[in-house]
């Protein structure tokens, strides 16, 4: 069960599958966390908070 480099949580072999490189199999961040977001292929500090 693939989890979040970041936070922990549980992310989907297909959110793996598209938002992480083939060799790698625990993306650095995910919709769950708050502080950090997918900035192209770097990762970087949330300008903002996200709500749901």
């Amino acid at each position: 069960m693939p989890t979040c480099q970041n936070c922990g949580s549980f992310v989907t072999t297909d959110y793996v599958r598209v938002f992480t490189p083939n060799e790698i199999d625990r993306p650095r961040v995910c919709p769950d966390c708050e502080d950090l977001v997918r900035d192209g292929a770097d990762v970087r500090e949330a300008r903002a908070t996200r709500s749901n």
